[in-house]
Formats: C-alpha cells, sequence, structure tokens
C-alpha cells in the first residue's frame, strides 16, 4: 500500500471542539460524527452497523402485496401477526432449538423498543444488569429509564473479548437481576464460547438471575466460532429472554421490525406494554419480516459470504498499515488498537474524518477503559475498503511526520 502513501488529501485543521462536549456520551458522540460526516465531502462510512445491501427482492414484493391488497391498513394484534410470530416460533425450534410456542413471541418495532419494554417489564428500581464492557450504549438508556443500574463486565482482546465467567461471578451482588449477553458482541465481534455459555448458565441457576441474550448478529458468525443460544441450554428457557430481528440478517434495519422470545407470562407483560405505549408495529413490516423468515435464506447466505470477504480484506489492510486488532468472531465490525498513531482513539477518528473523509468510531463510544481502540465496520464494498485503507495509511504517515 506504500504506492497510496503520499497521495494528497483534502483535508481541514484539526479542531476537536465541536465534539468534546458530547465525548462522554457514547450515542451522542456517534451520532455528532454522523453529524459531522454528513458534512464532509466524499466519506467512506466506516462507522455506522446498517448494512449497504439491498433488501432481497422477494421481501419487497411481500410488502408491496400486502400495500395493494389491503393487508398492511388493517392493524396487527399488538403482541404481532400471529402468522409471523408462529414463523418466528419455528425458526427457533428449528434453527436455535429453543422451545418456544407461538405464545413465547412479542413482534416489536425494531430492537430499541424490544429493549425498553424487557428492561421496563423486568427492572425494579436500583435492580443490576451486568452488562459486557465494551457494549453498544443503547442498552445503557434503555437500563436507566427502568431505573435500574448498569454494572459493567470486563471482556479482554486476549480472552477474544469472551464473557468469562469468574469476570460474571465477580460482579454479582444481592441486586443482581438480569446479566445481557451479546452474542456476536457489538463492537468487538467475540463470540461468548460453548463452555463459558454453559458455566454462566449454572451461574444463572444457582444465583437465581435472568440473562438477556442479543441474537440480532447471530447470521454472521465466523469459523471457528460456534452460534448457540442460551435458552437452548438445559433448564435456561424459563430465565432467558432472547432478542433479535431481521435487521441485520436481511438488510432490512429501516423496516424497524424485532421481536423477543420468552416464557409466556413474561411476553403477555411485554404485550401490555407495548399494548399501552406504542400499540402494534406497523404490519408492512411484519408481512415483510414474515417474508423474510419464512421465506428462501439464499439472500443471507450471499451475504455472509460477501461480508467473510470484506472482514478478510480489512484485516489483511489494518495489518498493513501498521494496526492490530482483535480478529472478530462474528458481527460486521473489527476493533482495533490504534495506540500506535500516538493519538487517544477520539482524536484520531476526528482526524481521519476531517482529514482523510473516512468515518470511524472510537472505542470510547463504547465504554470510556477503550481510549485506543476503534470499530471498523465492514460494510462497504470491497473497493470502497480499499480506498479507506489508503487514506488512513496517508493520515497515519501524516501523523508519523508531526511527530
Amino acid at each position: 500500500m506504500s504506492a497510496h502513501t503520499q497521495q494528497e488529501i483534502p483535508g481541514e485543521p484539526v479542531d476537536l471542539t465541536e465534539l468534546r462536549r458530547v465525548a462522554n456520551d457514547g450515542t451522542a458522540l456517534r451520532y455528532a460524527l454522523m453529524e459531522l460526516a454528513a458534512e464532509t465531502p466524499d466519506v467512506i462510512a466506516l462507522g455506522r452497523g446498517d448494512p449497504d445491501m439491498d433488501t432481497p427482492e422477494h421481501i419487497i414484493a411481500a410488502a408491496q402485496e400486502a400495500v395493494r391488497s389491503g393487508l398492511a391498513d388493517r392493524p396487527a394484534p399488538p403482541s404481532g401477526l400471529p402468522e409471523l410470530r408462529a414463523a418466528i416460533a419455528e425458526k427457533l425450534r428449528r434453527d436455535n432449538n429453543i422451545p418456544a410456542d407461538d405464545d413465547c413471541v412479542l413482534v416489536t418495532s425494531g430492537g430499541q423498543e424490544a429493549l425498553f419494554l424487557i428492561m421496563q417489564a423486568l427492572l425494579n428500581p436500583g435492580d443490576e444488569v451486568l452488562v459486557p464492557d465494551p457494549r453498544y450504549t443503547s442498552y445503557d438508556q434503555a437500563i436507566e429509564q427502568a431505573g435500574g443500574k448498569m454494572v459493567m463486565v470486563g471482556t479482554e482482546p486476549e480472552d477474544d473479548f469472551d464473557l468469562l465467567p469468574a469476570a460474571v461471578e465477580a460482579a454479582l451482588t444481592p441486586r443482581t437481576k438480569a446479566l445481557l449477553i451479546v452474542s456476536p458482541n457489538n463492537p468487538t465481534g467475540g463470540v461468548v464460547s460453548e463452555e463459558s455459555r454453559r458455566a454462566i448458565a449454572e451461574l444463572a441457576k444457582q444465583h437465581d438471575f435472568i440473562v438477556i441474550s442479543d441474537e440480532i448478529y447471530e447470521k454472521f458468525v465466523y469459523p471457528p466460532a460456534r452460534r448457540l443460544s442460551m435458552a437452548a441450554l438445559p433448564d435456561m428457557f424459563e430465565r432467558t429472554i432472547t432478542l433479535n430481528g431481521v435487521s441485520k440478517a436481511y438488510c432490512m434495519t429501516g423496516w424497524r421490525v424485532g421481536y423477543v422470545a420468552a416464557p409466556p407470562d413474561f411476553i403477555a407483560a411485554l404485550t401490555a406494554l407495548k399494548t399501552a405505549t406504542t400499540g402494534p408495529t406497523a404490519a408492512v413490516g411484519q408481512y415483510a419480516a414474515l417474508a423474510a423468515i419464512a421465506g428462501p435464506q439464499d439472500a443471507v447466505d450471499a451475504f455472509y459470504a460477501i461480508y467473510a470477504q470484506r472482514r478478510q480484506l480489512l484485516m489483511e489492510g489494518l495489518t498493513a498499515i501498521g494496526l492490530t486488532y482483535s480478529e472478530p468472531q462474528g458481527g460486521f465490525f473489527v476493533y482495533t488498537n490504534a495506540a500506535s498513531s500516538g493519538l487517544s482513539a477520539f482524536e484520531l477518528s476526528y482526524r481521519l474524518l476531517k482529514e482523510g473523509h473516512v468515518l470511524i468510531f472510537p472505542g470510547t463510544a463504547f465504554g470510556e477503559k477503550w481510549r485506543d481502540w476503534l470499530r471498523i465496520s465492514y460494510l462497504q464494498p470491497a473497493e470502497e475498503l480499499q480506498k479507506a485503507l489508503w487514506r488512513m495509511e496517508a493520515v497515519l504517515g501524516r501523523l508519523k511526520r508531526e511527530g
């Protein structure tokens, strides 16, 4: 890549004051960087986790037919279309070995609503939720709005960001109500190992806490890592709340359809909350989700192959420009250590945006500890990823010369 190191990149004077006011709020920091990116020409966005490919045609066709036939005009039940709930339950039994019936499923308006409803129904003021560090900070708001307290459980790159049972056990207190597992993890790409999952399941039974399992990236797990749902483990369905949706697997982030799977009494409590707040999820999105889950899965296989190739390209490119990283076992991101740049990740992400026109989120958007880390997405075509790597190399070269 050295032939591109000296290329001229349009840039602006470095001024971090725009971002410092939100530097300690991960969600606000990400949105502030996206706003700056929108004002910057020719940006290559390696920040957000929205798939860049189109929703498969058979899903779009199902939504169009629902509109044409008038089905989309009729509100669905608050718990979701019966045929969609049945398809989700069948998927959970077939693909995840989760013993779910239709009454164990609630359809939500995306994962964010699902998180809100779960925390509102589960937590009493002062209850503690164990959350892996680093984490996607939307969990923070859902927990805090329900009066809960977030307790961080550290994960480390030398453990491939596995969630170790010893760390979970050390964080337990008499106020622990739940443990949040996100696997594959956002931002690290770590996958909780089968050994860890089984040991954590025993802890959950021994200490009587609930496991909230966010499995939104489940379709994108890379060998030798393996997918395993917590609710499929012995005696764990009764104490596991599974969160998932169609956004990542089917390139449907804008359709806003998620779902929760849990024992029927908890689903009934969530449904009562949803009835009193947002009401039913939009019918047109539910018919699209039905086509996604019950229809052909060829597109998901094709997406997987493309992401796997991009993942490899990005890892090789990062190595070539002198950055180290934790090899992602799943998801859409490479969690990258940028300490060799001489800048904090916060400052480096700003300079990459303003001088290199590449949007990348700093690790501090996912936890205070991660000041040397960047979350880099590979949700761009290979040519754009290559161009972004050249731009990153040029900015890093400039920093080295500044010295």
